[in-house]
């Protein structure tokens, strides 16, 4: 355990320190592309600012991630097995499907950030790779025979995710500070209470990435994740959450206690969207048309300011998943 745990801190390290050593390469690219988000409607900053974080949190959670397999292979890090859920045939093309289902939604948000594709796009290309996903990646754990079953829940859950972390990309660190939150989450809980040290190193490299890029991001902005990180941050989350759920059983209450921390690591995006969904549903507003009035606006209105609001929120974050998960 005491090696496994090293391991964790070294694929935290690592990770932190590729996203943030190549973040400012990645912002001066977005520069040069002219990859940035201009100041316009909505918008609190008066001076364009670039969408590099996106590409900087992949980074770190990527090469870290080949850094941390390098040592490993290496010798290094020591003889604790950190493969096992991916061992075989069959699981490494599971870790394909996945990784290639995060380089789809960083590259899918790319374009929106680039071109503003329009909602219907975004969710069918977001369908698109949750359905891969789903199919030959993870899926919800059910019962034997109803298959098909766990495929919908599982496209349903990495859209909703993916989609509230976009929508909690409101306010500097907000959605950031929460992935950081809930990848430390699954982390610690990897480690402690199922001893999968596989999972908990891949959770590690991605709140390692997030860690390394919330100084750029909070409380001033000098970069934004941008539609390309946020939505990346979502579907990275969604499928840590579904990984940390064992299989399915009906003979006591693992499964349960289980998606208490699943829920409790994307509490708050999943309660902002659906607060703002209803919000503007009632108005008569598409749900999918951005406003100012998610729960984050409104506590900054009440004298918090926006960084006061983001920590607020972090709290409640951590709050919830520690409450959750017990």
């Amino acid at each position: 355990m005491k090696s496994g745990v090293s391991i964790g801190f070294w694929a935290f390290g690592l990770a932190c320190v590729v996203s943030a050593v190549s973040l400012p390469l990645w912002r001066a690219l977005c520069r040069r592309w002219d990859h940035v988000d201009d100041p316009g409607h909505r918008k609190i900053h008066v001076q364009s600012i670039p969408l590099a974080g996106g590409f900087a949190v992949s980074t770190g959670g990527l090469l870290g991630g080949l850094m941390l397999w390098i040592l490993k292979s290496s010798g290094v890090l020591g003889s604790v097995e950190i493969g096992s859920l991916w061992g075989g045939t069959e699981a490494l093309r599971r870790l394909g499907v996945l990784v290639a289902g995060a380089v789809g939604m960083l590259a899918l948000g790319a374009w929106d950030d680039r071109r503003d594709l329009g909602a219907g796009a975004k969710f069918l290309g977001q369908g698109i790779i949750a359905v891969l996903v789903a199919r030959w990646g993870v899926q919800v754990p059910v019962p034997d025979g109803m298959a098909i079953f766990g495929q919908v829940l599982t496209v349903f859950w990495i859209v909703a995710v993916t989609n509230a972390f976009n929508l909690s990309d409101n306010m500097n660190g907000l959605s950031a500070g929460l992935g950081l939150m809930g990848a430390t989450a699954v982390s610690v809980s990897s480690f402690l209470w199922r001893g999968a040290s596989d999972l908990a190193c891949g959770a590690a490299l991605i709140a390692g990435s997030l860690a390394g890029y919330l100084p750029y991001n909070y409380p001033r902005a000098s970069v934004f994740l941008g539609d390309a990180g946020s939505q990346w941050v979502g579907y990275v989350l969604s499928i840590l959450a579904l990984l940390s759920l064992p299989p399915a059983r009906t003979s006591d209450g693992g499964l349960q206690q289980s998606w208490r921390l699943a829920f409790g690591v994307v509490a708050v995006p999943l309660i902002d969207m659906a607060f703002v969904v209803v919000s503007r549903t009632w108005r008569g507003q598409p749900f999918w048309v951005g406003d100012t009035q998610h729960l984050s606006h409104r506590l900054a209105r009440t004298g918090l300011g926006k960084a006061g609001a983001v920590a607020v929120l972090w709290v409640l974050g951590a709050l919830l998943t520690v409450l959750l998960s017990r």
